[in-house]
């Protein structure tokens, strides 16, 4: 989608420098919906050739989904609502002066794009897309005072949002202690082939956007490590999820591939080693945002709303679900039953770097599923044509709960998460979305 946007923007610069008059009809790109929902996939882009782990990305997607909305929020008070003090820690976003004009639309993108460089790298990662829209907008008549009103409105709304970014204690888990592996029986090691070192084991010291704190939702304990008694519940669970992979259907296997979503998978043939990258889960749901809001057919502001809500609620619950992870330190299901069972046995999917309980990914499906619901309703049918670019086939659910619920079976397919596990992370999920859809109080009805 990268390639094609890039290729739509050639051709409308094309068109635009054609011409031989300036015309005035940048407003037909600048309040084009798909038009941020393809600033959202650039930014998709960026971090995944940047390898940022998924909780990371959220947090990406996070920042700059808010600086776009707090830019809307500004432009149509009448429709939206701040989320000045409904975030924690955001106390004040400047307004536009009165009777100054500036187009909102655009000035979310620029926010959205400098946001979204900011918190990621490398510097300027962003700045040729962004670049080539400024020359798209001024060719098709923006005026020097409108371009320039709107620049520096977007500017001034960025600036805050990344003071704001600064306070959530992303720089200081950078030097924190690493994850203590060991090897007792029932704790996490790292998995093969990489034997990757534990990822994030200090996000539940991440500030919170709406929850009151990363434990607020706290799941019960799972099962204890009992490995020799067959009748336990955790030997039921281990014998479940290998008997599972063991017989996959190619319909089984579609579901765990299509929600796979590894943003570096090693592969390994032999003494040669390389990776391949997809979007990881929140770039997934953000993807699926867009095919939503253009299926409802949405207006910009709308879809940014859409957006800022679903990055806000996944960005909530992968702390909620961080702060289980390494409390439990729970076992994957590859190393247990390579020890224990089978040494020969693998997982269909590659299993990521941090311990098992709870799934993370049923975690955040199950709450950006109420986000979109509190958005588009209900039973909202849609096709997710998200994998398409890399090659997986697409798949339509009757809702956004339907694909939650299945995106439970993938993991467990999968065989990276037991069954017990995915059940609990849809429960705890499904309440971090419901709260955040309670308390959040953004589109005026």
């Amino acid at each position: 989608m990268r390639v094609a946007f890039i290729a739509i923007a050639g051709l409308l610069i094309l068109s635009a420098c054609s011409s031989t008059t300036r015309k005035t009809d940048y407003v037909k790109i600048t309040h084009d919906p798909l038009l941020y929902s393809n600033t959202v996939h650039e930014l998709n882009s960026v971090v995944m050739g940047n390898n940022f782990s998924p909780i990371v990305a959220a947090r990406n997607y996070m920042y700059a989904s808010v600086a776009a909305y707090e830019v809307i929020a500004a432009g149509y008070p009448e429709r939206f609502e701040s989320l000045v003090n409904q975030l924690h820690g955001l106390s004040a976003i400047p307004k536009p002066a009165p009777g100054k004009k500036i187009d909102f639309e655009f000035a979310a993108i620029l926010a959205f794009a400098k946001l979204g460089e900011a918190v990621t790298f490398p510097e300027g990662s962003m700045s040729y897309y962004v670049d080539s829209l400024k020359k798209l907008v001024y060719d098709r008549g923006m005026s020097t005072g409108l371009f320039d009103n709107t620049v520096e409105f977007a500017d001034t709304v960025s600036s805050v949002i990344l003071k704001w970014s600064k306070g959530d204690m992303y720089l200081q888990t950078r030097t924190s202690p690493k994850y203590n592996v060991m090897d007792i029986p029932g704790r996490w090691v790292p998995t093969p082939p990489a034997y990757t070192s534990a990822m994030e084991p200090h996000w539940n010291e991440i500030r919170t956007l709406v929850l009151d704190s990363a434990s607020q939702f706290m799941p019960p304990r799972p099962p204890a490590f009992n490995i020799t008694d067959k009748k336990s519940k955790y030997y039921q669970e281990v014998m479940k999820i290998k008997n599972a992979v063991d017989s996959l259907t190619d319909e089984q296997k579609h579901i765990a591939e299509f929600w796979d979503d590894n943003p570096f998978k090693l592969n390994v043939s032999g003494h040669v080693m390389f990776g391949t990258k997809k979007f990881s889960p929140p770039g997934h749901w953000m993807s699926i945002v867009g095919i939503a809001a253009k299926r409802a057919g949405y207006d910009f502001a709308n879809t940014v709303y859409a957006f800022a809500l679903t990055a806000i609620t996944q960005f909530d619950a992968f702390i909620q679900c961080w702060d289980e992870k390494y409390r439990s330190n729970y076992v994957r299901p590859e190393t247990v039953i390579n020890k224990y069972i089978d040494p020969n046995w693998q997982p269909f999917l590659q299993t990521p770097p941090f311990p098992e309980y709870t799934c993370g990914h049923s975690t955040v499906s199950a709450a950006n599923a109420e986000a979109l619901t509190h958005v588009f309703g209900d039973n909202f049918a849609y096709t997710d044509t998200s994998e398409l670019e890399f090659g997986i086939k697409s798949r339509s659910y009757k809702s956004f709960r339907q694909a939650a619920i299945e995106n439970n079976w993938a993991r467990f397919y999968g065989g990276i998460h037991f069954h017990n596990s995915c059940i609990v992370s849809t429960e705890y999920g499904k309440k971090v979305g419901d709260l955040l859809g309670d308390r959040l109080k953004m589109r005026k009805k």
